[in-house]
């Protein structure tokens, strides 16, 4: 008897003679180091559409060959087979039902002289890259099939092909998560990097106890539950056409080829992932490419300088534009506050620092076509208002973001702000972005930088941070320039040992990502620019669209045109003067921000900003 765990040595055209005489139930382990195929077999007449729906959804059927009618072999990929016996095990479909299984399909010879077969890389062929970076295949280790499961990911339609992607678990040891990325990002044919890392109620998977296709694979301590898109996508595409006759593999019984694995070298910083947790409820990392995630550092670096010599060099904590960029990334929706109320004796009292930072940030969120609104002061709200329309007609936005208030009503009056009645499963925002916005300190009041409390001409909006940290996949972010500003809680201690005024002035209020800059108008230009970087990243894009659909670089201008720039933001400074919105040290109608002249230090910061994005 043939011992199953000795097969992975065995050259293929010895398995697919083996393989049909020993009782085997998947061939998950065997035929290492060779690429193994899904399998679809159609009538003809819906054959160039299928590949259609491949070359769509290249991430799950990656397309190595396509037979011509009745051709039972693909010499292109193995010599002497036949695709009736050489699976292990066939599964028929019926007008979208799967009517039984079958060992072999010669009793269908005559239909299948009108019919063409599909073979689809499959992930078991990237198994040997992966266990050669000391990554253990839990499946293997378990004896059992791959689990795969059905998400709430619609892959792009073709036609009568119309389905939700399907994807393969495996568990990885969260310390080896960038290895399994980086070993199998350069093995495109054989599904490429993953598609998800983390909570699989993210994909809409429900109970990882209970695959819809394979069996249940155990994760071990430390292990995080990590998704490759699969092949078995080709089954579910079958059962949504409805033809009255197809065939498909059994899942985990695919067809071995005698074409090798290429061992994949990554020869640019473009081509080589990184991965970064963005959340830790819901557990959730993402990817991005070397080369983007350094640029996005380097313009942390740029926005950190510190021209007022306030001392934020002791706040900053590395990576939190990056994090927060790759959070809003992957946001739905978004809602930005900004307002401090700094010069209480004027009318208005606000600053001219943060309003500019936020509308540039609020600018690409509408070129990516996410949903914005403003959230501010009720006093200010006809402000505001005239800022967003006289934005629109400068061309800084597309179109005027909508703009609320909040006021406490009740104690679960923030709940009820954020959330669709009130319910943290239905979260109307997942992400919160404070820009230069007063935040509440230790005592409960609110304080400029010098120690004057303006808490009379603040409304609570903390509590929408607040309680936005008990709504899973909510996260938010805080960008400030001297401690005292919403969500600078995360970094207080340093404030109250580094700034001046600091152990009465620092926010209490923390977020997931503190952004601190020289001038907080400078934190949203650079998040602005960051996901301009990340929309152009390839590696992410194909992250973010879970390798379904095509990627977006066909919106590159509309983007383009969405970052801020010195032109637009002189514009947008000029109409804050005229409604008489005031630089924020001297309290100054003139073109300066923070005391700092426009068009010296403001402006050169935006220029190298852009030959940051630009190159």
């Amino acid at each position: 008897m043939i011992l199953t765990g000795g097969l992975k040595s065995f050259f293929p055209h010895m398995l697919r003679r083996i393989i049909q005489c020993i009782r085997l139930s998947n061939i998950s382990g065997m035929a290492e180091g060779y690429k193994q195929a899904s399998v679809v077999i159609l009538h003809k007449s819906l054959a160039d559409d299928f590949e259609k729906f491949c070359h769509a959804n290249d991430g799950a059927l990656p397309l190595l060959y396509r037979s011509k009618p009745g051709d039972w072999k693909c010499p292109s990929l193995s010599s002497g087979s036949d695709i009736r016996t050489d699976c292990l095990q066939y599964r028929i479909y019926e007008h979208g039902a799967c009517t039984g299984s079958l060992k072999s399909l010669k009793e269908y010879s005559e239909q299948l002289k009108d019919m063409v077969a599909f073979y689809l890389d499959c992930s078991f062929s990237f198994e040997k890259a992966v266990q050669s970076v000391g990554i253990p295949v839990r499946y293997v280790e378990q004896k059992c099939n791959v689990s795969m499961y059905k998400t709430a990911v619609p892959c792009y339609r073709v036609s009568t092909f119309s389905c939700n992607l399907v994807v393969t678990m495996r568990p990885v040891p969260e310390s080896k998560l960038e290895a399994a990325v980086q070993a199998t990002s350069g093995l495109k044919e054989a599904h490429g990097a993953p598609i998800h890392m983390g909570d699989p109620g993210l994909l809409g998977i429900q109970d990882l106890s209970k695959p819809d296709y394979g069996d249940p694979v155990h994760l071990h301590p430390g292990d995080i539950a990590v998704f490759w898109a699969c092949g078995v996508t080709g089954v579910e595409a079958v059962i949504s056409c409805r033809a009255p006759l197809a065939f498909t593999h059994s899942p985990g019984c695919t067809f071995i080829t005698n074409l090798k694995n290429n061992n994949v070298t990554v020869r640019s910083s473009r081509e080589v992932p990184q991965v970064h947790c963005i959340s830790q409820n819901p557990l959730h990392y993402s990817m991005v490419s070397a080369e983007a995630a350094q640029k996005i550092k380097t313009l942390e670096t740029l926005i950190g300088t510190d021209p007022g010599d306030r001392g934020i060099i002791h706040l900053h904590r590395p990576d939190e534009l990056l994090k927060a960029s790759l959070s809003l990334s992957h946001a739905r929706s978004v809602l930005i506050t900004t307002g401090f109320p700094t010069h209480f004796t004027y009318d208005p009292p606000e600053e001219n620092d943060g309003p500019p930072g936020a509308l540039a940030v609020a600018a690409m969120l509408q070129a990516l076509e996410k949903e914005v609104a403003i959230v501010t002061d009720q006093r200010a709200m006809n402000l505001n208002k005239k800022i967003i329309e006289e934005a629109v007609q400068l061309g800084v936005l597309k179109r005027p973001v909508p703009l609320l208030s909040y006021q406490k009503e009740s104690a679960d009056s923030a709940l009820a702000f954020l959330c669709e009645n009130g319910n943290p499963g239905r979260p109307r925002f997942d992400h919160l972005i404070a820009i230069e916005r007063a935040g509440m300190a230790a005592d409960g009041n609110y304080y400029n930088a010098r120690k004057v409390n303006i808490k009379h001409l603040v409304d609570p909006i903390d509590e929408l941070f607040l309680a936005a940290q008990t709504i899973p996949g909510v996260r938010t972010t805080g960008v400030g320039d001297g401690g005292n500003e919403l969500g600078m809680g995360k970094v207080k201690d340093a404030v109250k040992k580094h700034i001046k005024n600091g152990d009465v002035i620092a926010c209490d209020v923390e977020a997931d990502f503190t952004i601190v800059a020289g001038v907080s108008n400078w934190g949203g230009y650079a998040i602005a620019c960051a996901l301009y970087i990340l929309s152009t990243c390839e590696i992410h894009d194909r992250y973010l669209r879970k390798a379904v659909g095509f990627p977006q670089l066909s919106k590159r201008m509309v983007w383009l045109s969405a970052l801020p720039s010195v032109t637009k933001e002189e514009k947008l400074l000029k109409t804050l003067v005229q409604h008489g919105v005031r630089s924020g040290k001297t309290a100054s109608l003139e073109m300066e921000v923070d005391g700092l002249p426009f068009y010296t230090t403001h402006s050169l910061l935006i220029e190298k900003l852009l030959q940051e994005v630009q190159q």
